[in-house]
């Protein structure tokens, strides 16, 4: 254990959270409620962190919002369902942990700070009705609208999303035709929550833990970048922060909390952690593995499970902070009609109405030829896409601004365009348009995934939301990028069920703990559902507040007994 004391610290506070987002500010939340201090420390100068840009969704099996609506799921089922996708990529204790505690954390945070969660209605797990314990809709959850003025100062510090309508909420979306007829949304609704400022998705769920802290009093520090651990030796005592040019230094008497979500920023850490090359991404800049340079130079042990590669574009012009630009994931668009993906031979390849189909398969290898054979790739779609749905920030018929793809009258000169065989990008498309007049995708199974056909198909088409024929010119294209998991990284800080850090001599480093996207995800390994995310975020904060506190959780220590693992 490194011995790095200062000789006078600056600010003090039993429990010190690094990071704004869902994991640090519900740490610090739990601490304070359990008989300590808290502070937070905050990189950029506004909070919310990732789970801010997110879509706010919540994935916790059996919770109680679903008990209340008459839904029949238990922490059981959720664990079983969980273990098997997770393809033996986690750890059966971690992934029990997860499913035991994310119900009482989310019940805890109701009955303290007031957040307001209801069931997102008729929202299927991924892999419904795949998995027998998948479910038809209860365990997705998302806020109610949360009154942004009640923040006060903070209103304008903290976050909002670039990446999705946060003023509407999943039913707003849904009853409006869903997220393929942006055209149908209630915009006298979306007006009037702008006007008041009624945040929703992920930037609702994180005013709500901010709202949560400034209650308390609990300080919070933004532009304060944490540049190293403190040790005396034996544990973990501070952090050494940089704050307006000057080195500051801060005593935490029962624990730091890293919860700085992932490395995505840092194209190195990508590469070599996450084996995803070429990476872009669409979280923030200060995203880049701040948690990895903290915690490894006092021995935290790094693990890591198969990627969460995602694609996406950028539109010409759309920048976010410090000019960074701003990159779209493609998620709601490439299963809607009218559009397939192509690789550079001109074939699908996947099923693009599933992200986990189209985007695992993006990764594979050919070993014959040692190539991707499915990298790079086109999201290809007719005249009749771009007249009913929107493709990004660009709403139905506006104008495609130069430079996000190309545009031809017919299928050949468009291939000849992107570098494809004409012949086989028009053999594609005839065979796709024979699938959507039976309706039925016989190569790749398209629309068969009812979380796919809700997220990303026309509800009004028939018979399949995520068939559409590609026959009315003109044609585009527009090629394609990796992006980074929006947070959800493959590597991260191996921790035991208390959220304590661990080193490679397999016992915790006393007084660190990770939190959220900062910690290795054993706890799904392979598997990944959305809203999964930020309810590790907010579990994880909960158990590493009572701990540090001295109150740890003995709710997993009681099931494996009650199961006999």
């Amino acid at each position: 254990m490194i011995h790095n004391v200062p000789e006078k610290w600056d600010l003090e506070a039993d429990l010190v959270a690094v990071g704004s987002g869902g994991g640090g500010l519900t740490a610090a939340i739990t601490a304070f409620d359990h008989g300590i201090s808290a502070l937070v420390l905050e990189r950029s100068d506004q909070v919310g962190g990732v789970t801010a840009y997110s879509m706010g969704e919540v994935w916790i099996p059996g919770n109680h919002l679903a008990q209340q609506a008459g839904i029949t799921d238990s922490k059981e089922s959720g664990y079983r369902y969980v273990k098997e996708l997770s393809m033996g990529y986690g750890e059966e204790l971690a992934i029990l942990n997860q499913a035991v505690h994310g119900p009482v954390a989310l019940k805890y945070f109701e009955d303290t700070i007031g957040l307001k969660m209801c069931v997102i209605r008729d929202l299927p797990d991924y892999y419904f009705p795949y998995n027998q314990d998948g479910l038809p809709e209860g365990r997705y959850l998302e806020a109610l609208p949360f009154p942004a003025e009640s923040l006060g100062e903070w209103q304008s510090k903290t976050r909002v999303s670039p990446h999705v309508p946060y003023s509407l909420t999943h039913e707003d979306i849904f009853s409006g035709g869903g997220m393929a007829n942006m055209a149908g949304w209630d915009y006298n609704v979306m007006a009037e929550r702008l006007t008041k400022d009624l945040r929703c998705a992920g930037p609702g769920l994180a005013a709500y833990f901010v709202k949560g802290v400034l209650d308390r009093d609990i300080p919070i520090h933004v532009n304060t970048s944490v540049e190293e651990l403190i040790g005396d030796g034996e544990r973990i005592i501070g952090v050494r922060a940089m704050q307006d040019g000057k080195a500051i230094f801060i005593k935490a008497n029962r624990g730091v909390v890293i919860a700085v979500s992932s490395y995505e920023r840092n194209a190195s850490y990508a590469k070599t952690l996450g084996h995803q090359l070429k990476v872009e991404s669409m979280v923030m800049p200060s995203i880049d593995g701040a948690h990895l340079r903290l915690a490894g130079q006092f021995g935290a042990r790094v693990a890591r499970v198969p990627d969460v590669t995602l694609l996406g574009f950028h539109v010409p012009g759309e920048e976010q902070e410090n000019g960074v630009p701003l990159w779209r994931g493609a998620l709601p668009f490439l299963g809607m009609p009218h559009t397939i993906v192509v690789n550079k031979a001109g074939k699908r390849f996947a099923n693009e109405g599933f992200y986990r189909s189209i985007y695992y398969a993006t990764d594979a290898i050919d070993g014959n030829t040692q190539t991707h054979p499915n990298f790079p790739c086109w999201a290809i779609f007719d005249h009749q896409a771009r007249e009913k749905y929107p493709f990004g920030s660009l709403m139905p018929m506006q104008e495609m601004p130069e430079g996000l793809g190309v545009t031809a009258d017919s299928l050949a000169e468009l291939a000849d365009r992107i570098g494809v065989d004409p012949q086989q990008l028009e053999q594609t498309v005839s065979t796709f348009n024979g699938y959507c007049e039976s309706g039925v995708d016989a190569e790749f199974h398209r629309g068969t995934h009812p979380w796919g056909a809700l997220m990303c198909g026309d509800q009004s088409q028939k018979p399949n939301g995520n068939l559409g024929p590609l026959s009315k010119g003109p044609f585009y294209a527009v090629e394609l990028h990796r992006l980074a998991g929006g947070g959800i990284c493959a590597a991260g800080v191996l921790a035991d069920h208390h959220c304590r850090a661990m080193g490679w001599n397999d016992k915790p480093i006393e007084g660190l703990y990770v939190a959220g996207n900062s910690m290795a995800r054993l706890d799904n390994g392979a598997f990944m559902q959305s809203g999964i995310t930020n309810a590790r975020g907010l579990t994880h904060g909960y158990l590493a507040g009572r701990h540090a506190a001295g109150k740890p959780s003995e709710l997993l220590k009681q099931e494996i007994e009650r199961l006999g693992l």
